[in-house]
């Protein structure tokens, strides 16, 4: 039993030893530093939530050495941020993000004290569900929670699997039960965009809604092959539904041929890179279908 318990003991030494040349530790805000994941030479993935400010930042490497940084973007719906490195870092070997994450599986999360150097806590994959929009707005891949303990510094770290693969980026924000992994498939979605843009856009019509059931007579009369739609509650003066002439009242069941059911999927479609395009949707209005031609625009910015 001791053998075997020092086996393991190695093994996740070694794999902490392998991934923490692409850990680094992250100067941008009061208290606590943050961590990162050094995704190419000279870009780092973070948490968003633990930057707070957007200059005078400094990165700290596993040599010891400091450079300094600037935001090249956040994304506090995916809590996801991208700092661009004032030089670019010598490649630290390959870091490979898994290509699949199951429960039960243990994970390690990886932060970095510029005192202390890489830490470490252990854990396991405590569940995994399909595609998940965040409270905070974003659309992540896939929701991995992970049964390891967070500390303040490794906010923005890297948790890794036990073939010592990236998994995720370290997060206790955006959940209220226990610490997260964003996903690398969304972590490499949303660092492209915010390298190319600064943000994320996200589309919207400018409606409020509510779900609604749709009786079967009237799913009959109309061939609805959804059991429910969006009941339009308000409508933003001048925005895409306004100006396609949608009115409160109107049930939205369809859209580009898909079945509009829950505001998930409304949102989905909006998401999906629609913006500036036009579809066909489809409204019950006065129990008969409406079809309106919708343009969908991009969300207003906050800071905008």
């Amino acid at each position: 039993m001791a053998s075997a318990l020092v086996t393991v003991s190695n093994e996740l030494a070694a794999i902490v030893e392998a991934a923490a040349p692409h850990v680094v530790s992250i100067s941008a805000r009061r208290h606590h530093p943050a961590s990162g994941v050094l995704w190419k030479p000279d870009v780092v993935l973070t948490a968003e939530h633990a930057i707070r400010r957007d200059e005078d930042i400094s990165v700290s490497l596993a040599g010891g050495s400091t450079v300094s940084a600037r935001l090249a973007g956040r994304d506090p719906g995916s809590d996801l941020a991208v700092l661009r490195l004032q030089a670019a870092v010598a490649s630290k070997g390959d870091f490979a993000a898994a290509t699949a994450v199951t429960p039960g599986e243990l994970a390690l999360v990886l932060g970095r004290s510029p005192n202390s150097g890489i830490n470490a806590s252990l854990g396991i994959i405590s569940a995994v569900s399909g595609e998940w929009r965040t409270w905070r707005g974003g659309r992540l891949d896939s929701y991995i929670r992970v049964d390891a303990k967070m500390f303040p510094n490794s906010a923005g770290g890297a948790v890794v699997n036990s073939r010592g693969q990236l998994v995720g980026i370290a997060t206790p924000a955006l959940s209220r039960v226990a610490g997260l992994a964003i996903p690398m498939a969304t972590a490499a979605r949303t660092a492209e965009s915010l390298l190319e843009r600064g943000w994320v856009p996200r589309g919207y019509l400018g409606i409020g809604i509510q779900v609604v059931a749709l009786p079967d007579p009237l799913r009959e009369k109309l061939s609805l092959a959804g059991a429910s739609g969006l009941m339009v509650l308000s409508v933003e003066a001048n925005g895409p539904a306004d100006k396609a002439g949608v009115l409160i009242g109107d049930i939205l069941t369809s859209i580009a041929g898909n079945s509009i059911e829950r505001p998930e999927d409304l949102q989905q479609f909006s998401d999906s890179g629609v913006i500036g395009q036009s579809a066909t949707a489809k409204f019950v209005r006065g129990g008969k279908i409406q079809e309106l031609s919708l343009v969908v625009a991009e969300r207003p910015r906050r800071d905008s």
